[in-house]
This record gives C-alpha cells, structure tokens and sequence, in this order.
C-alpha cells in the first residue's frame, strides 16, 4: 500500500486495492435525480483531484435506457451537489464556484441552474451565507431552498453586513441559548438554517440590449422567519403541487431534552400548521403522494433504558380539516424498520428500503386494495438508497451497492424485480478474493450472521490470519459497500476479515435488536465470540493469528473485547466510546443517549473499568474534531492504557500501545491524505503483532 509519486503502466498494481493512491482514485457516486418525463437521470460523482488532497463533485448525466455511455455535465473546482428537476426539466443544483458574471465577488455556495434545453450551467441565485439544499415541485412551478441566517438579522442586506463584520472583525465566538451547541463536526451557529421561496424579482430597467437568455432576477422569501434552531437537521419534503412544504421541526423541552415534531408550511403565505405533536415520539415526513392528499410520515418511539426504538410507517390524510388527520398504520406489522423512498405514480403503492440480512432491498407496499402486504421487488445480496419511480410506473432508478462494488445506478423492473446495471460513470474496481455469508449460533439459540471476505489462496496449508471488523451504529448492519471501512484493501494484504451483525444490528427483526438494548457489553460481545469462535474452526483461518477493529460503537465493542478476553493479537479502536459516564453528558447529543442507560447501566457496561485486565496491544485512533465521540475518550483512553493495562508504559516510557491522533479530523477520516496514513498505520500494526513484520509507517508522519 506504499504511496507512489507516479505509476507507469508497467508498475500497475493487481487490483486497486493493493496500492492505496489506486484505491483513492476510485470515483464515488451518490445521489440520484429524475427528470419529471423520465427522460433524463442524474447523479453525482466525486473524484480525486490532481493533488490527491481532497475530492472534487461533479453531476454526471446516466442514460435511463441504458444505451449510451454516462456522459459529465458540470465541471469546476469547487464541485457540485444537490441537484434536483424541476417540473419543466431545468436542473438547479448548489455550487461554491466563481460566478463568470461576478468573478471578484467571494465565492460562495450559490444556486445555479442547468437549462432543460441545453446550454452552459449558470448563477440562479446567490447570497452571502450560501444556500445549503434545494427542493423542487415535482408538478408545478415552484422552487423553495434551505439556507442559513444569522439570528438577529432583520432581513437578507442586514444578514449581510452582520457576516462582513464577524469576518472583519475575526469574530468566531457564539452565544448561546440553548442545546445542542454541536453536531457531528459543526459548531452551531451563530446561522439557523430558514426555509425560502424562490420567486421572480423585480426586472432590471436597464434599457440596455441583452441575448435572449438573458434571465430575470430572482429574490427570496423567507417561510420560517421565526423558526429558530428547530429546522436544524430537519427532513424536508415539497407537495408535487408545491403548495406545502412538510418538515420535521425540533421542539425543546425540559432538561435541554427535544423531540421532532411534524409541521405543514404554507408556501404561498408562510404560515405554519402543527400536524403531529405526541410525547415519547419523533416524527419526519416522507414522499406525498401524486394527488397531493396522503403524505407518508415515519415514526420514531423515544429510547428508555430498557426499550429500543420502534420506526414505524403511516399515511396522514393532508387534505383533513387543520391540515391534517388521524395517522393510518401502515405495515405495522412488518418486522423491520423501512425508509420511505418513492410513491408509484398511480399512487397505488410505496416503494421503501429496509435492512435485511445482510442486504437492503427495494420493497413495494400498496396503500389500496390489500393495503400494508409488503413484496420484496430485488432479490439479490445489496443495497438500494435513492429509490426514484419512472412516470410510466412500470419501473424505477436506484444506486445499489454490496461489498462486490460500490454504488451504481440501476434500473428495475416493477413487475419482475429484475435489475439492469446501467453505463456508468466509472466502471467497476476489481478486487481479488471471494466474499461468502457465514453465520454461528450462540448459547441461547440466536443466529449471529456475518459477511466473511477472504483472500485468494487461503487454505489449509497457507491460513489467513483473522480480522474481526466491528460495525458501528451500533443500530446498523454490514450490508453496502464502503469507503472508510472497506475490506478488500487488507483482504488484498493476505487477511480474512469479518463482518458480523451481532445483536443490536438491524435487518433481522425488533427482537435482534433488543438482544443487545442496554446491555452492550453481554449480547454484543457474546454474539462476536461466537460468530468468530465458529470461523477460526475453518481450515482457511489460522485462529492464532486473529485481531479485532472497530470505530464508534465498533470502538466501543473492540475496548471491552480488549478487557475481557486476551484471545486477540492486537486490537484497534477508532472514534471509541471508552468511559460511558464522561461520554453521555458531553456527547453532541447527550439528549438522546442519556435516555438509553441508566446511570447504573452505563457504569455496568463502560470499558474503563477494564483497563487493568487489558494485555492486548491496542491502536487507539481519534479526531480532534469528533464531536459525536469527542476526543475526551481517546485521551483518556490513551493515558489509562499507558498507566493501568498489563502493558503500561515502562520506566523508559515504552509501550506496545499506538495513538493516531488527527487534530483536523471528525468522526471518520474524510482527507484523502489523511486515509492513506490511516490505513498505512492499521497495516503496520497489524503486520506487527499478526506477521512479526515491521513495516514502515507512512513517510507522512515524519517519523
């Protein structure tokens, strides 16, 4: 995985998966859009730039019939994102580039717009806190957008100049009010994110000659003046008349607690109506169906120290008196939690996606004649995200991925289910090595079930040694391609690795679930040891070279595997949760996690009162800038192993223990650079205590 300043054709690795600059060049594609007559699929795809130092977006057109090869519409440094049709085909989407119109004005992300007819994308609309997503009416002439506003602004001139004087001033402290203060990377405000109308403004009487696409000035207004913090992290959606806007909205309570409650925006008048408001649980609008009446909300039950969620789906009759009327289940009875995607357009039925074992298919679930009957539409091994229904209703557009590729788009067939890759923008990567779905049995009789991807030439006479790779979540399961935590790089180094989904994992039913709920540090770990006991009996795995990785919650489970068994070489921990009563108060949202273990639970099931049993060498990996997991729990995590576990710190201050530390990092590894280093180290120590190799570490780290 050595870094090369360059490749010639003669020195091409075997795969890209065994030179990680191959690996960091392979184009990423996310997102979907369908323009209203079917005609036109667009997707986003990131590639590396010339440096090698970050990605670069770009919207790339896909041909829905799978004829021609996908072909790149936009193009510019700063990349671009979000885009959406509208009802007359015109693709608008959000972008930091210059203007050409304006090239000494500062760039920000602005509103551009691609014309249905052809043509060079141009500015739409531009401000100074930049416009952060776009919604479009799937039937009518109406555009909306999401964008921030300082919070004592008046109106968009006073917005202006109150960012001109923080940014003159080298102002960057914030007041607040009320909590969160954090999210994820962000520091919260001093901005609040508003709802806007986008309508013609007022013409410009220049009296000069102009080309005849010259475009009248559009202005903004503003829907949710008064809204405050409660549209941050909101889920939006645009009736296909594009009357209303409905959106969950964050309503505090005591004790800094929230809860999401679902509103109705009036886009014509700004005004707001309450639809949902129950205690204990969280609602979010999901698509509106083709007649505007139905719009389909997911649920979401408050979190006790002893109950797991439960995400259900329901239809809510809009066109009741006071916007709204009483919620109709729908598939309650189906023991997964689905994600909304699309409505056919006929509105005889909703398609969703939903983790299950080891997959996340597209499922059809009519709301007529037999209404709530899920059918499973994909019958293969992936997972589907950006579920789009073709007009003529016959079909529809998806990414789709699986741990064989990464995402792609695809067309489906409705009636048959079948699934046709269409031309994409990248092919394929080829990896070497064969992926099978494994599964062991635990004491009590539940089914632990993993992905288990190995190299090519393991055997019985030449066993992989073992990496046991931990999800994070914990609700969640190893079912889709991914970038950060991706196999066939280590598989590509001569190790098996193995991804299962132990209790607490998603796709396989409420009970799975609630195995784990409360008790991380039982089912979960019961579950690993199980599921890895059973694989090192296979003649292709030397069980006496194994290790265990994770981040997240997966950082969690690898600390207290780390305390209570020794069975592992070496153990890597990134992003990890480490002592769980300094975690829940200074997480970036204590408010949901303080309500999922009581005090007593979180003390019974915390790593740190462990470290005194650890004696396995581990990596500790964090981010400074992870708020999710702030870096208090790498910290303290490092200077215990270095004081307390069977391998503290010598008198000369050696130790077998590792810390990466990444002051400009969040939760994951976003910097192309800083993946290469992340890898290279994990390799170096793997090779270390597994191979009795020592390899290098990255030439980066100056060491």
């Amino acid at each position: 995985m050595a870094a090369k300043d360059s490749v010639t054709l003669s020195e091409q690795p075997e795969t890209p998966f065994h030179d990680l600059d191959h690996y960091l060049a392979i184009p990423r594609v996310s997102g979907l859009a369908l323009s209203p007559d079917g005609g036109r699929l667009v997707t986003t795809v990131a590639t590396l730039n010339a440096k090698g130092t970050e990605y670069c977006t770009a919207l790339w057109e896909v041909d829905p019939n799978g004829a021609s090869q996908a072909r790149r519409i936009t193009r510019s440094a700063k990349g671009e994102a979000g885009a959406v049709f509208t009802a007359n085909g015109d693709l608008y989407f959000t972008s930091a580039r210059p203007d050409p119109e304006s090239p000494e004005a500062d760039p920000v992300n602005a509103l551009w717009m691609l014309p249905s007819g052809g043509g060079e994308a141009r500015v739409a609309f531009s401000r100074a806190g930049g416009i952060t997503g776009v919604l479009a009416a799937a039937d009518a002439d109406t555009l909306a957008v999401a964008a921030p506003v300082l919070a004592g602004a008046t109106d968009e001139d006073d917005d202006e100049e109150r960012r001109k004087a923080r940014k003159d001033n080298k102002v960057a402290a914030i007041l607040h009010s009320g909590y969160p203060v954090r999210y994820w990377d962000a520091d919260l405000g001093p901005a609040q994110p508003r709802l806007f109308a986008v309508e013609p403004g007022e013409p410009l009487e220049t009296g000069k000659p102009a080309t005849v696409d010259a475009a009248p000035p559009l202005k903004l207004r503003n829907l949710t003046p008064d809204a405050g913090n409660r549209l941050r992290d909101a889920q939006t959606v645009i009736s296909p008349d594009g009357r209303t806007i409905y959106c969950s909205f964050t309503k505090p309570l005591a004790n800094a607690d929230s809860r999401s409650v679902l509103v109705a925006i009036d886009v014509a008048t700004g005004t707001r109506t309450m639809l949902l408001d129950t205690d204990g649980m969280h609602y979010y609008p999901g698509p509106v169906s083709p007649d505007n009446r139905n719009l389909v909300v997911v649920s979401e039950s408050d979190t006790t120290p002893f109950a797991a969620p439960q995400i259900k789906l329901h239809l809510l009759d809009v066109t009741a008196p006071a916007g709204g009327g009483a919620l109709t289940p729908l598939a309650h009875d189906w023991d997964r939690w689905a994600r909304p995607a699309a409505w056919l357009p006929d509105g005889s039925a909703l398609l969703v996606t939903a983790d299950e074992d080891g997959a996340a298919p597209v499922f059809r679930i009519p709301v007529a004649g037999a209404p709530g009957q899920v059918s499973r539409l994909t019958a293969d091994d992936a997972a589907y995200t950006d579920v789009v229904a073709a007009p003529d209703g016959r079909g529809a557009y998806a990414l789709r991925s699986s741990y064989e590729f990464p995402a792609e788009p695809v067309r489906i067939d409705l009636a048959s289910g079948g699934v046709v890759r269409l031309p994409a923008p990248a092919e394929r990567p080829k990896y070497k090595g064969t992926l099978e779905r494994v599964e062991a049995t635990t004491a009590d009789g539940a089914r632990v079930p993993a992905y288990l991807a190995l190299p090519d030439g393991a055997s019985a006479a030449n066993p992989a040694p073992l990496l046991l790779w931990i999800h994070g979540g914990p609700l969640g399961s190893w079912n889709a391609w991914t970038w950060r935590w991706n196999p066939w790089l280590l598989v590509a180094r001569g190790y098996a690795v193995l991804l299962p989904d132990p209790a607490l994992s998603t796709g396989y039913g409420q009970d799975h679930i609630q195995r784990g709920w409360g008790e991380w540090g039982k089912a979960p770990y019961t579950d690993l040891m199980a599921v890895t006991d059973a694989v090192v009996q296979r003649p292709d795995i030397d069980q006496e070279r194994t290790a265990a990785m994770g981040g997240s919650f997966g950082g969690y489970m690898a600390n207290w595997v780390a305390g209570h068994t020794d069975r592992f070489k070496a153990i890597i921990t990134h992003a990890s949760l480490w002592a769980l009563d300094q975690f829940g108060p200074t997480t970036d949202a204590a408010q949901y996690w303080l309500k999922e273990m009581t005090a007593e639970m979180a003390m019974e099931n915390s790593p740190h009162l462990h470290v005194d049993n650890i004696r396995t060498p581990m990596l500790v990996i964090h981010g400074d800038k992870d708020y999710r997991v702030p870096i208090g729990e790498g910290l303290r995590l490092w200077y215990e192993l270095l004081a307390k576990s069977q391998l503290a710190a010598d008198a000369n201050g050696e130790t077998d223990h590792r810390f990466l530390y990444f002051p400009d990092e969040n939760h994951w590894i976003l910097q192309p650079q800083h993946a290469k280093v992340w890898y290279g180290v994990v390799e170096h120590f793997l090779a270390r205590h597994l191979l009795d190799k020592d390899l290098p570490v990255p030439d980066e780290l100056g060491l």
